[in-house]
C-alpha cells in the first residue's frame, strides 16, 4: 500500500526504465510525465507508445501530466503550447468556450494514454509580483476564476481525464515561489474564504477528482507547516469544512519548500498524516532509491505506530477508486456533441482574445526584440514570442533575444535604422529591467509596437501601438504574428 501512494517521474521517451516496471509490479501507484518524456520528433504518437509500454509494465499504473496550456505545457515543450492559457480564457470570460477547450485537451490526453492532468490552476492572481502564478491563473476575480475552473473541470473530466484543482489553499497571493523557498500567504481567514477558496469550492461542486496542495504556509490556518503537511489545511479545511472526498495530491516534493526542508521521505509521512493520499515526486529526475526510501519511510511509520495503518489504507483505497473511474469506457464519458464541435476550440479562443490596439500592421520586415528572463522552474524553457512566427511569414525579419545583462539595445537598433521595431515582452510587471528597456527603445523608436505576453502590464510599457496575447502560448503568438503581418482579422470565426 505504501508504493500505491507514490506518483513518480522518470527519464526516457521510448520505453520506461526497468525500475519502473519492477516497482509497478510491487504496487507503484502511478507515474508523471514531463517534457523530458516527450520526443519532439514523434509528438503525441510517441507519448501514446510510451504510455502503452508503461501499462505493459504495470496495467494498474495511473499516468499523470502537467498540461495546463498557455505558459505551462509538457506535450508541447519543444514548440510552445497549442492551447491558449488560463489568462486568455479568463479574459475572454466565456465558460462555454473554456469547457470546450477542456474537452479538446481531454481528448488529446486520452489519445496519449494519460489518465489525469494536473490542471486547472484554481489560484487567484492577486499579487502583482507573484513569480510563479500570474498568467497561469484565470484572473484576479474569485468569481471569474471559479466559473472557469468549474467549466474546465467539466470539459476535461467529461471525456474521462481526471482533473486536479491546484494549488490549495491558494498560491496566487504569495510573493515567493515554492520551487525555491516556503512562501507565506499571510491572509486573514475571512479574506482566504473571500479571495482564495471560492475556486476550490467551485471545483469540488463540479466533482473534481483531485485537489493538489501548495507548499505554502498560511498562518491563519497553520503557523508552522505548509499546507501540504498540515492536518488543519488538508483534513480540517479541505476535507471537513469544504467537504472534499476525492484524492488529495501533493505538489512536487522535489520543490525546495519541501526537499530542502523536511526532505522527501519525512514529507511523505507528514503529508499522509495530514490527510494527503498521493505523493508526487520527480520533477527534476527520480531514481528508484528515492521512491523506495519514501515507501520505506511510510512502512516504518506504520510499524512505529506513528502513521495509522488505516490512514494508509484509506489513501490507497481512494487511489484505487480513481483508477476505476479512469478505466471506464470512454463511450460512457464523452458528452453528446455535434461533430467538429470542439475541433477548433483553442484556435477560436485565440482568435477572439488576441487584440490589437493602435497601428500594428508592419509595412516591412521588422527587427523583433524579445525580452527573455530566466524561465520559471514550473514552466521550463519553452519557446515563446512572436519572433519565429513573424519570421516565417515575413522573410528578412531579424530576431534578437535580449536579457538583463545582454546586448546594448542602442547598438542593435543603430545597425538596423530602417526597420520597424517590435518588442515582445513577457514579465515587465515583475522585472524592472524590462520596463526600463522598453522606455529606452521607445525613446529611440517612438513607433515601436509592443506584443505583450503577460497580463497587468502598465500603460507606459504598452504605449500606443500594442497587441495583447494574455500569455505566452504558441497559438496566441501565431495570431499576433498574423495581425502584425496582415494575414488575419481578429474576432471572427
Amino acid at each position: 500500500m505504501a508504493l500505491t501512494t507514490i506518483f513518480a517521474g522518470f527519464d526516457g521517451t521510448a520505453t520506461p526504465p526497468s525500475w519502473v516496471g519492477r516497482l509497478a509490479a510491487a504496487g507503484l501507484g502511478g507515474v508523471v510525465l514531463f517534457g523530458r518524456n516527450v520526443d519532439p520528433a514523434r509528438g503525441d504518437s510517441g507519448v501514446a507508445e510510451l504510455t502503452s509500454a508503461l501499462r505493459d509494465a504495470g496495467p494498474h499504473l495511473l499516468v499523470g501530466v502537467d498540461e495546463e496550456g498557455g505558459d505551462l505545457t509538457r506535450l508541447d515543450t519543444a514548440r510552445g503550447s497549442s492551447l491558449p492559457g488560463n489568462a486568455a480564457l479568463g479574459a475572454l470570460d466565456d465558460p462555454v468556450r473554456t469547457e470546450r477547450v477542456g474537452v479538446e485537451l481531454g481528448i488529446r490526453l486520452r489519445g496519449c494514454g494519460i489518465d489525469l492532468n494536473f490542471a486547472p490552476v484554481a489560484d487567484v492572481d492577486t499579487q502583482t509580483h507573484n513569480p510563479v502564478i500570474g498568467v497561469r491563473a484565470f484572473g484576479s476575480c474569485p468569481d471569474l476564476v471559479s466559473r472557469h475552473v468549474a467549466a474546465f473541470v467539466a470539459g476535461q473530466q467529461g471525456v474521462g481525464v481526471a482533473a486536479a484543482a491546484k494549488h490549495f489553499p491558494g498560491h496566487g497571493g504569495t510573493r515567493d515561489d515554492s520551487h525555491f523557498t516556503v512562501p507565506v500567504l499571510d491572509q486573514p481567514l475571512d479574506e482566504l474564504h473571500r479571495l482564495d477558496l471560492p475556486p476550490f469550492r467551485a471545483a469540488i461542486k463540479a466533482d473534481v477528482k483531485i485537489v493538489m496542495t501548495a507548499h505554502v504556509v498560511v498562518p491563519s490556518i497553520d503557523r508552522h507547516s505548509p499546507a501540504t503537511l498540515s492536518s488543519a489545511a488538508v483534513t480540517g479545511l479541505l476535507r471537513q469544512e469544504l467537504g472534499f472526498s476525492g484524492i488529495v495530491m501533493t505538489d512536487g516534493l522535489d520543490m525546495h519548500a519541501i526537499s530542502r526542508g523536511v526532505g522527501h521521505a519525512e514529507a511523505g509521512v507528514q503529508a499522509l498524516l495530514a490527510g494527503v493520499d498521493a505523493l508526487c515526486v520527480g520533477g527534476d529526475s527520480t531514481d528508484p532509491e528515492l521512491v523506495e526510501s519514501m515507501a520505506g519511510a511510510l512502512v516504518e511509520a506504520v510499524r512505529a505506530g506513528r502513521l495509522p495503518a488505516q490512514r494508509l489504507a484509506e489513501a490507497s483505497s481512494r487511489i484505487e477508486d480513481l483508477r476505476r473511474w479512469c478505466r471506464k469506457p470512454s463511450s460512457l464519458l464523452v458528452p453528446p456533441a455535434t461533430p467538429g464541435d470542439t475541433a477548433t476550440a483553442a484556435a477560436d479562443v485565440a482568435r477572439r482574445i488576441v487584440t490589437p490596439h493602435g497601428r500594428v500592421k508592419l509595412d516591412a520586415a521588422p527587427v523583433i526584440l524579445e525580452l527573455h528572463d530566466e524561465p520559471s522552474p514550473a514552466t521550463g524553457d519553452v519557446p515563446w514570442g512572436v519572433g519565429a512566427p513573424v519570421a516565417s511569414r515575413m522573410p528578412g525579419t531579424v530576431v534578437v533575444r535580449l536579457r538583463e545583462a545582454g546586448q546594448d539595445v542602442e547598438r542593435v537598433l543603430a545597425g538596423l535604422p530602417d526597420r520597424p521595431v517590435v518588442l515582445s515582452v513577457r514579465a515587465s510587471r515583475r522585472r524592472q529591467w524590462q520596463e526600463r528597456l522598453v522606455h529606452t527603445v521607445r525613446a529611440l523608436r517612438p513607433d515601436v509596437i509592443v506584443v505583450d505576453h503577460d497580463t497587468g502590464t502598465s500603460e507606459s510599457v504598452l504605449g500606443e501601438h500594442y497587441i495583447l496575447t494574455h500569455g505566452a502560448a504558441r497559438i496566441t503568438a501565431e495570431v499576433a504574428a498574423d495581425l502584425l503581418t496582415g494575414t488575419f482579422i481578429t474576432g471572427q470565426g
